[in-house]
């Protein structure tokens, strides 16, 4: 299940194996400020890209909802309806009501912070698939999926119960993302998907009593590193997990290209049986790659205590720098014209070209011309062509890639 802050990022989530995709409409969801967002004509879109490769689509309505809200909810639902969008992510009982009242699939966001069999019951009134607390051991969930199974535990469309997990991505220091941090220090609601990550910076820790200066061992004590499952996959698939989701609402269309497509392959690995630690190896070596914080396996293994970050931004082993945009391309050669208005860019770099019908394209840059001529090098200002295989549209962005 793939996050999508944008056309780009859909994009890349659908090239790269996803099977599902979760997306946020202007406000009232988690991520209202941390992604540019869909709005509501963009509906028909995304539900007709992901529909022809047979992928489903989820709206995020999961934030905490007031009286003034409950006609915006109904708005919003009613064009995810008639948009052909599969379901809608939800905690509040008055979205959970509406979308039930218009037959629409409900799936119970990890917000509601489920942790037991008999709260799976009583949401399966409403809902086809559960996301279990982030705080949940993998035994714990194993219980779950075992009790679904053995009470035979159905949601409204009479099928089992689906279980949904967080896989990887983004940690908060919050129980199940439910924090007031935000709230108190700016009167920004994090609950409200206008969180401004205090916990991400650093801070001093002063006894009041004594004013003694805590000394920690790591500088951001709040700031979890970002989860990753690949090391132990197998174990969480055979706990009955239906559904694996990849957080990133907020991060680049590279970011959900590159860790989309790691998991796809590690997926389908332990499906064919060749599920391995030197694939695992070679998979992470991919993730670090793109933005985090560092990695840790959550609470899944039974760790007491968070593995907290070491610094306030990414530990990306590579970067991107922007070049440039497209300006036209030659469909019969397969060749894409791009204006350089950054840094220059030479023959054996590799190039990301991003879009949002594109989405997100990695190529080697092995042959080039600027004015007709055959060139090395293109510079600020120049016009430069070369062959891409694929179209590439003025909408798109040229970005160079840089390892550290």
């Amino acid at each position: 299940m793939a996050p999508a802050g944008n056309f780009e990022s859909l994009q890349a989530a659908v090239d790269n194996g996803a099977d599902s995709v979760y997306f946020g409409v202007e406000q009232l969801n988690m991520r209202a400020r941390a992604s540019i967002n869909f709005n509501l004509e963009d509906l028909s879109e995304i539900a007709r890209r992901c529909q022809e490769k047979q992928i489903r689509t989820y709206l995020t309505l999961n934030t905490i909802i007031y009286d003034h809200d409950l006609s915006i909810i109904k708005t919003v639902l009613d064009k995810a309806k008639v948009s052909g969008i599969t379901a809608v992510i939800a905690m509040d009982q008055a979205v959970i009501a509406y979308a039930r009242q218009i037959n629409m699939e409900v799936h119970i966001s990890t917000q509601i912070n489920i942790t037991n069999i008999e709260a799976v019951k009583f949401y399966s009134l409403f809902a086809d698939t559960v996301v279990l607390s982030r705080e949940l051991s993998l035994r714990q969930i194993k219980h779950i999926c075992e009790q679904i199974n053995k009470e035979q535990v159905k949601g409204p469309s009479g099928d089992l119960i689906e279980i949904e997990v967080f896989g990887h991505g983004a940690l908060c220091m919050a129980v199940s993302g439910k924090c007031y941090l935000s709230l108190h220090s700016h009167n920004s609601s994090a609950n409200r998907g206008a969180c401004k990550q205090n916990c991400r910076k650093k801070y001093t820790v002063i006894d009041q009593e004594s004013g003694f200066e805590i000394e920690l061992d790591n500088e951001y004590m709040m700031s979890p590193k970002d989860l990753c499952t690949l090391d132990f996959l197998d174990q969480i698939i055979n706990a009955g997990v239906k559904v694996l989701k990849i957080e990133g609402r907020g991060r680049a269309p590279e970011y959900v290209a590159n860790v989309i497509k790691t998991y796809r392959e590690a997926i389908d690995s332990y499906s064919d049986g060749t599920y391995s630690k030197e694939k695992v190896e070679l998979w992470m070596k991919e993730l670090n790659k793109v933005y985090n914080r560092g990695f840790w396996g959550g609470y899944y293994l039974g760790q007491k205590l968070g593995e907290w970050s070491d610094g306030a931004g990414s530990q990306a082993t590579q970067k991107k720098l922007y070049v440039g945009k497209g300006v036209h391309y030659y469909p019969k050669p397969g060749i894409a014209e791009f204006k350089i208005d950054a840094f220059d860019i030479k023959i054996g770099d590799t190039l990301l070209i991003t879009g949002p019908t594109t989405g997100v394209k990695e190529l080697e840059l092995e042959q080039m011309m600027v004015d007709d001529s055959h060139v090395t090098m293109a510079e600020k200002g120049n016009n430069c062509t070369f062959p891409t295989g694929f179209k590439i549209r003025p909408s798109d962005k040229l970005y160079k890639i840089v390892r550290e």
